[in-house]
């Protein structure tokens, strides 16, 4: 069997196959143009606007260029190059010739992206409007839904629609029904119809429906698209004079068992199934103030740092499946990483710092979504303090050598402000409060002890660790640790894993994120969406998909 190419995040207005940008003044113009030729893997062409995987890495780098490059945007449209098509979705042959895990990924890849128009709306000021410019269906759909606002042309034949469960035997897998109902408030039963209906719903129906936010007749649809950007853009407080951070690409290595950045280096270890993963603080001086920190651009530390770990998950989700435990380390200076954190937090309202927090936030959140089993240890040379703690925090597991007879070796972990909300997950809440249930107690128990460098003993007494061996004990208790794990079924220690990390309050992303693991991740396994009768297999080949009746 031929193994598939590496799939590479990293790409450049440049080189786009599917997008077409367009910046003026305060808004920006995001056209869907997708290249049918161009998929990412052989099988299929991209119809209609119909995309894969390729298509959402093109967006996600266009939105982190605008984010970036380009503050003096405040609206987003999004919108369709071609004549009568906004997007028809996920391309459905593309699925049916995909494997189980490529399907999974690429849905919670384009969830990511899709959750970060609305995260972005949230903390920085960059707002999202939908010209729904022709049929807008499934993905199509729930692309326009992340977005603040919709705007349907009212052409008579231009239609939002929802059709996997009629067509495909499946569910939509970016938020679509969720978003329906949490973010849209459309009555259940007008959605129960508008899910259930493969032509959709269009004009008047649809903004009756609040399937969108306003109509407009085609020969005034672009007037009232412009009118409706510029009103978004006056409740943005982005820059119009800031100056912009070319995204430079990435330094970086690729070899067959590892993956090097400048501060970020994964380690494979293919026997074991384990990858060892290893951040670095910042070296060197260090940028002081915003003239310094524009003058560093996409070198300056956290950005970097974001960049860099935001490719490397993304690659490892991809390209290495087989590899289900990802051991996290750090090392080099805990007093540089609570600086470059306090350098963040006392410009956090500058627009370039506030999106690379924004980077972080969202990168950190892809972290704790991945389907790996994640243990951090704490050796001697470890810096987990502030933001670098947000890994240890973000973990299953985490170990902290005890070494009470060599307190200069010992290794230490800090809390910092840092790690009271600044990188709060998608439930809202920060990892410490996760950790202990938002219980004031304990928490305030740990924020006494901030700014301390805390040994393995004094870490474990706080419940900040979750085992403190002596260096007799660590490789004992380490190695066990991850050969039980890796023996386990991957299937439910993803189930448990999730279920576990998101203990605290539900909210819009976190239903996302839960139904894809568990809902379309069991109907896309059923014979009745993926047999050889299944609807998703048969689709468009003429033959009529055999479900099994039986209710499950």
């Amino acid at each position: 069997m031929t193994t598939p190419p590496r799939v590479d995040y990293q790409t450049h207005p440049s080189q786009y196959r599917h997008w077409k940008l367009k910046f003026e003044g305060p808004v920006a113009t995001l056209a869907a143009d997708f290249d049918e030729n161009a998929g990412l893997r052989p099988g299929y062409k991209l119809k209609l606007n119909s995309y894969d995987l390729g298509v959402d890495i093109e967006l996600n780098d266009a939105v982190n260029r605008i984010r970036f490059e380009h503050p003096e945007v405040r609206t987003v449209v999004v919108t369709s190059a071609k004549e009568k098509v906004f997007c028809s979705g996920a391309n459905i042959f593309m699925l049916g010739v995909s494997s189980h895990a490529w399907k999974v990924n690429f849905c919670k890849f384009t969830n990511e992206t899709r959750n970060g128009f609305e995260d972005s709306s949230q903390h920085s000021g960059l707002k999202f409007l939908a010209a729904v410019n022709g049929a807008c269906a499934g993905g199509g759909y729930e692309l326009a839904l992340a977005c603040d606002e919709i705007i349907l042309v009212d052409d008579r034949s231009s239609a939002v629609s929802l059709p996997e469960v009629p067509l495909l035997g499946v569910l939509p897998g970016t938020g679509g029904l969720t978003r329906v109902t949490d973010k849209r408030h459309v009555r259940h039963d007008l959605a129960d119809i508008f899910c259930t209906t493969s032509e959709g719903v269009r004009g008047q129906k649809a903004k009756d429906w609040r399937l969108v936010d306003a109509i407009a007749k085609p020969a005034v649809f672009a007037q009232k698209v412009q009118e409706r950007a510029l009103e978004l853009a006056q409740q943005s407080d982005r820059p119009a004079n800031g100056r912009g951070v070319a995204l430079t690409p990435l330094q970086r290595e690729i070899e067959a068992d590892a993956l090097r950045y400048a501060h970020v280096a994964v380690e494979i270890d293919r026997t074991r199934r384990v990858a060892t993963w290893t951040f670095k603080a910042p070296a060197g001086p260090q940028p002081q103030d915003i003239a310094a920190i524009e003058a560093a651009g996409a070198a300056w530390y956290p950005l970097a740092l974001a960049r860099e770990l935001e490719d490397a998950i993304l690659s490892m989700r991809t390209n290495e499946l087989e590899i289900g435990t990802w051991l996290l380390k750090t090392e080099g200076d805990a007093a540089a990483v609570l600086a470059s954190d306090a350098v963040l937090l006392a410009n956090r309202n500058h627009w370039l710092v506030r999106e690379t927090i924004g980077l972080l936030r969202r990168t950190f959140s892809r972290l704790d979504v991945s389907s790996r089993s994640l243990f951090a240890l704490i050796e001697p040379g470890s810096c987990f303090a502030g933001s670098l703690l947000e890994l240890a925090l973000a973990c299953d597991r985490s170990w902290q050598l005890a070494l009470p007879d060599d307190e200069a070796r010992a290794p230490k972990i800090t809390v910092a402000e840092a790690n009271f909300g600044l990188l709060p997950m998608v439930t809202g809440q920060s990892r410490l409060g996760r950790r202990f249930y938002d219980e004031q107690p304990a928490l305030d128990a740990v924020r006494a002890k901030a700014g301390q460098a805390l040994d393995a003993d004094a870490a474990f007494a706080l419940g900040l660790v979750t085992s403190n061996p002596d260096d007799i004990d660590w490789d004992d208790e380490v190695r066990i640790a991850i050969e039980e794990r890796v023996a386990m079924s991957p299937d439910a220690l993803t189930g448990m894993e999730a279920n576990l990390r998101f203990n605290g309050p539900e909210n819009m992303f976190t239903r996302v994120f839960g139904r894809l693991t568990a809902w379309q991740n069991w109907i896309f396994q059923r014979p009745n969406a993926v047999g050889e009768k299944g609807a998703l297999k048969v689709y468009g080949k003429g033959d009529k998909a055999a479900f099994d009746w039986n209710r499950v």
